[in-house]
């Protein structure tokens, strides 16, 4: 969202300063201040009380959602290249379409584009948000990681009928709303605009009018009222308070439930005071903001409570924008993520100060390297020879989805669903074999590493042949941290020719080094040619042999009745708690 802001130790860069700027460019910062040790928590959270009872936003986790990323020949309004000044690189395997010849920032500079491989060889491909399999992705990836609702950005200067930039961002929005009915998510529109910027206009022509949003079951509602958000209320270029306090009013008078997007030194804001004790809920940026954190906010719910205002505390992972602004204006990882741990304070920080609200900046910021949604591991992972802040930058490797599994537990630990914990116990890793050798591997079939079609690593296994047994290994113990009422296992499977599979197969997974031993199994499911990602909960497993220790995982195994050869491949087995 570019919210950049921090209310102390920051040198503020407008858009104009920049070396180069993107067409949605709104604010952008310099973080000076430099990163003390974490601060010391307490062991027991406070007690709080919740201004309002627990609805879509008050009591929930929310994340903000740019989609606001574009391809040359998407079929989108734009149809062309939008937001790919990227600081990090997205994990794209699960996206059906995908698109090359990216003209991604590397240090300021605009590259041509870039047709080349990642550094695993694999060919480097680009999604666009314009797309409503990846809408679902996305909305699919927040309902398995407990994100309850997301908050989608709209800009004021993306509301001008007519407009090519409008007519993209409508058609994000209704394939969001789409997205959040179909896997049960909770959406809201934040508008990231001025005070004087027409969004009523567009609430009531476009969001309540033609867009017809708020009448989706999976618009947030709190205390019975659609929710919205506005994000630069009282920062110094975004208008008066006497603007603010009109545009608030208006929004409140048609029945809404407004959040302000502030700057993080609202409560000593005196010339604003007037214009956020109008709000409903208050969620103030801290990206920048490096300490400190269960101190700011216990004065900041404090603020809130005295006045009866709901509070929304924001965490966020990391950030960067050295691909954007260069290295000499903008460090590369200038505040670390340091494999979750920065993240986390945030999080044990609004345990202990009985913070109840939570919003995650962001899902899909990229541009900022704010995004926890999947991206790049390691070099083998983004463009060859280019650089991007991969997730094994400050010394531990990482799965690409560790920051929404993080996440989930902050907003599990936030919520009560796990006692606190002063530093996260989240799995670095979940893999206990990314297919990319041979080794200990069994197969009826021809057995490979195929180095030129995978979904992520080297490689994948290859099995070619007519046999059942297609992959069976007895896998180092491994402890899988998962429970059976929440934790899954997933895996990429690809076939050559579905109609020479018979109906007799199914997959094992086991803690007796053998099949039929404390084994869960599955039946495979429907299948496509071509590559398949295959998800399984235990919830749904059937047992053989009695029921498998989830702490020591040591078998795993594939088969599939055949008529004739077939090719199959699996790669990266993984283990979701």
């Amino acid at each position: 969202m570019n919210h950049a802001f921090i209310s102390r130790g920051i040198v503020k860069v407008s858009c104009c300063s920049l070396l180069f700027v993107v067409s949605s460019c709104s604010r952008k910062q310099i973080v000076t201040e430099v990163i003390s040790a974490p601060n010391p928590v307490a062991s027991q959270p406070v007690s709080k009380s919740l201004r309002s009872a627990a609805g879509d936003v008050v009591g929930k986790l929310t994340t903000g959602y740019q989609g606001w990323f574009a391809a040359a020949g998407d079929g989108s309004p734009y149809n062309s290249w939008q937001h790919m000044n990227l600081e990090s690189w997205p994990e794209c395997s699960e996206y059906t379409t995908t698109y090359s010849n990216i003209t991604f920032n590397q240090d300021g500079v605009v590259q041509t584009g870039f047709t080349g491989n990642l550094g695993n060889g694999r060919p480097a491909r680009m999604f666009s948000s314009y797309d409503q399999q990846v809408a679902n992705t996305h909305s699919l990836w927040m309902q398995q990681h407990g994100i309850d609702c997301m908050a989608l950005q709209r800009f004021g200067s993306a509301i001008v009928v007519g407009s090519v930039k409008k007519a993209q961002f409508d058609g994000i929005a209704t394939m969001m709303k789409n997205a959040a009915q179909t896997y049960g998510r909770k959406f809201y529109m934040m508008y990231d605009c001025k005070a004087t910027d027409p969004i009523d206009t567009d609430w009531s022509n476009t969001i309540t009018g033609t867009l017809n949003l708020t009448a989706s079951p999976a618009y947030a509602k709190q205390n019975g009222k659609p929710v919205v958000c506005f994000w630069g209320v009282g920062k110094s270029d975004r208008g008066a308070a006497a603007d603010w306090l009109a545009k608030i009013n208006w929004f409140k008078a048609q029945g809404c439930y407004v959040i302000g997007g502030t700057m993080g030194n609202f409560t000593t804001d005196a010339a604003n005071v007037a214009v956020y004790e109008a709000l409903d809920m208050i969620m103030p940026w801290w990206v920048g903001k490096q300490s400190n954190f269960q101190t700011s906010y216990t004065s900041d719910l404090a603020w809130c409570d005295a006045r009866n205002i709901d509070y929304q505390g924001c965490v966020y992972p990391g950030t960067a924008f050295a691909n954007t602004n260069g290295q000499a204006v903008s460090p590369r990882n200038q505040i670390k993520r340091m494999y979750g741990n920065f993240m986390w304070q945030m999080f044990a920080g609004i345990r202990n100060a009985g913070v109840q609200s939570a919003y995650v900046a962001m899902f899909d910021e990229a541009q900022e390297a704010t995004n926890i949604c999947k991206s790049a591991e390691t070099a083998a992972d983004i463009p060859a020879g280019k650089y991007f802040l991969t997730l094994d930058a400050d010394g531990v490797q990482v799965s690409s989805d560790f920051y929404l599994r993080l996440v989930n537990n902050g907003q599990k630990m936030m919520k009560g669903v796990i006692p606190y914990q002063a530093t996260h116990t989240t799995k670095y890793m979940i893999s206990p074999d990314r297919c990319d050798a041979t080794t200990g591997w069994v197969s009826a079939n021809t057995l490979s590493v195929n180095t030129t079609d995978f979904k992520e690593g080297a490689g994948s296994l290859q099995s070619v042949g007519s046999g059942t047994d297609e992959f069976k290994k007895v896998l180092p113990v491994y402890n899988t941290g998962a429970v059976p009422a929440t934790g899954y296992i997933r895996f990429w499977y690809y076939v050559s020719d579905i109609t020479k599979f018979s109906a007799s197969n199914q997959i094992e997974l086991g803690s007796g080094g053998a099949p039929d031993v404390s084994e869960y199994n599955w039946n495979i499911g429907t299948l496509v040619n071509g590559w398949n990602l295959i998800t399984k909960t235990f919830a749904t497993a059937g047992n053989t042999g009695g029921v498998p220790n989830l702490s020591a995982i040591n078998w795993f195994r594939i088969y599939h009745a055949k008529t004739g050869s077939v090719t199959t491949r699996v790669d990266r087995i993984e283990i979701v708690p």
